[in-house]
């Protein structure tokens, strides 16, 4: 394990659920890009959560020579939330983040969400990826099906909870340890909808964070969230409403 101190200035949460296929290679583009970037003030943070294939042991085996990576199992279901909350609690840097395991956001993207946010440390409490603003670029382009959950889920969730973003569910997410440690505090939500628990929290607490452009890649395999599993997501916004009046 990597020695922690105070001067570490980056952790990074990869959830991975069933990602034996895909989650090598990304986990070995970001371990490369980050140590080139920070030598060893950073960690990454993998956490296989209610894996059926060998994803747990291919990212034990990658990380046993390598003292920036930690990994933590959970063999039971938690959601991709609450996997990313498992790895926030543990985590000691500076900022503190996640992303997806499918290589949708390269490691170049995510860092300049690390340059952006400590440029504007004292102004912005946090940075989100966004693939809907000035400036993103997706390629290729989603399909209309995609668009269309995707415009269903950003209108209920500006209706419903007053946040101003034009992307909530980008797998790329950065915050200073603070927020990182509050967001693990008062979390509710473990589902696809996670997100938008942790911007509504910012937002009732008066935490900033920053919309950032990004470089998305839609062009991997074996993609979780379906057409369906966007319009149950979008189910689970008017029950989280609920709960929270």
């Amino acid at each position: 394990m990597v020695e922690i101190n105070d001067e570490m200035e980056l952790s990074l949460v990869i959830p991975a659920y069933n990602e034996e296929k895909r989650v090598l290679p990304v986990l070995d583009n970001y371990h490369n890009h980050l140590k080139n970037r920070l030598g060893n003030n950073f960690e990454i943070i993998v956490v296989p959560n209610n894996c059926t294939d060998r994803t747990p042991d291919i990212v034990s085996l990658y990380a046993e020579n390598k003292p920036n990576i930690r990994v933590l199992n959970i063999p039971y279901y938690v959601g991709k939330g609450g996997a990313v909350m498992r790895g926030f609690a543990i985590a000691e840097g500076r900022h503190i983040g996640f992303v997806d395991a499918d290589n949708a956001t390269h490691p170049i993207e995510f860092l300049k969400l690390y340059d952006t946010l400590s440029d504007n440390f004292n102004n912005h409490h946090g940075i989100i990826a966004s693939r809907k603003i000035k400036g993103a670029i997706v390629y290729p382009k989603r399909t209309p099906m995609q668009n269309l959950s995707s415009a269903i889920f950003n209108i209920k969730t500006r209706l419903l909870f007053g946040l101003k973003y034009k992307d909530t569910q980008c797998g790329a997410k950065l915050f200073k340890k603070d927020v990182a440690k509050f967001l693990v505090r008062n979390h509710t939500e473990k589902g696809w909808i996670f997100d938008v628990d942790m911007l509504y929290l910012c937002k009732k607490n008066k935490i900033r964070i920053l919309e950032y452009p990004i470089y998305w890649s839609d062009h991997v395999e074996h993609s979780k969230l379906t057409f369906l599993e966007g319009i149950k997501s979008v189910i689970n916004l008017w029950k989280y409403r609920i709960k929270k009046l």
